[in-house]
């Protein structure tokens, strides 16, 4: 027997909006929901982001950043009147779906969208092992090239070998400011 797909129960939908306008959809959307009486249809509406760590001068900071730029989630019972405030919300460019339907997303993707978002504490990327050669794009040793010394996971720093001056010179990096050659 074939699955039918549910178009009339609760379920997560996401919103095209204009880049930029996420968080201000978001915010709209819930004060509709709340001025037009809708609770009993729109349940919930997310921005994800996700915690990353950047360097701004030389220094780290953790940055929430949108893990799908210009797009918002929402958790609704799609009707003509619910489908309608929501669409109708300034900076709603449409709903991803076929044509005027919009198509529900999968809820694994939801969970694994909602555990991105949980991240306390925003992961190292490291893919360098000592030995290997690694070009420096951040800093004052900007676009020298190294090896990799020592690897220190904890802190997110790694130790390179870099020519200066015809000398060899270890240098402390943070991980964000090497990559792979």
């Amino acid at each position: 027997m074939a699955k039918q797909t549910q178009h009339h129960g609760k379920a997560w939908y996401v919103l095209h909006t204009y880049s930029g306008y996420e968080d201000n959809v978001a915010r709209n959307l819930k004060q509709r929901i709340e001025s037009m009486d809708m609770q009993d249809y729109i349940f919930d509406v997310i921005v994800p982001v996700e915690k990353k760590i950047k360097i701004r001068n030389n220094k780290r900071v953790t940055v929430e950043e949108k893990i799908y730029p210009g797009y918002v989630l929402v958790q609704m019972i799609v009707t003509d009147a619910s489908w309608y405030v929501v669409r109708n919300t300034p900076n709603v460019t449409g709903f991803i779906g076929l044509g005027t339907t919009p198509t529900p997303v999968n809820p694994e993707e939801i969970l694994s969208i909602k555990k991105k978002m949980g991240q306390e504490e925003p992961k190292y990327r490291i893919d360098v092992k000592k030995g290997e050669n690694v070009k420096i794009i951040d800093g004052p040793f900007k676009d020298f090239d190294g090896e990799v010394q020592e690897i220190d996971e904890a802190k997110g720093k790694v130790k390179v070998l870099v020519m200066v001056f015809g000398r060899e010179t270890p240098v402390e990096l943070d991980f964000l400011q090497i990559k792979k050659i």
